[in-house]
């Protein structure tokens, strides 16, 4: 089932009907850091491939070099920090990374409270 709704919003997507939610996930990490290296290795072949990483592609960014259009965000301490952004605001966040069930776990709730808009 789930590789059949992967495959309907892939096929959504390349028809510009994926643009809705206009979503990603920001993970926000550091150099060094350990949980962000068992992240990589655990999540971050398959995390494109998945329903939510269509859904919400990801965007690596360094928490010592904030891009400009994140700076506005609040409490940003910690690496790794899950950023869900739809039309540039902050959507939710996981703090850490404590395995791949609680990852996943948290990341559907979210995005299961994005609504749908256009930017």
């Amino acid at each position: 089932m789930r590789r059949a709704l992967a495959a309907l919003v892939a096929v959504l997507v390349s028809l510009g009907a994926g643009t809705a939610l206009a979503a990603e996930l920001v993970m926000v990490e550091s150099e060094g850091c350990p949980f962000c290296v068992r992240w990589h290795r655990e999540i971050g072949p398959i995390y494109p491939k998945t329903e939510e990483g269509i859904r919400a592609p990801l965007r690596r960014v360094s928490l010592r070099a904030l891009p400009a259009d994140l700076r506005s965000v609040k409490n940003l301490r910690y690496a790794p920090t899950f950023l869900v952004m739809q039309c540039g605001r902050e959507a939710g966040r996981i703090v850490g990374y404590g395995g791949d069930d609680f990852f996943w776990g948290e990341l559907s709730a979210i995005l299961r409270n994005l609504k749908s808009k256009s930017c």
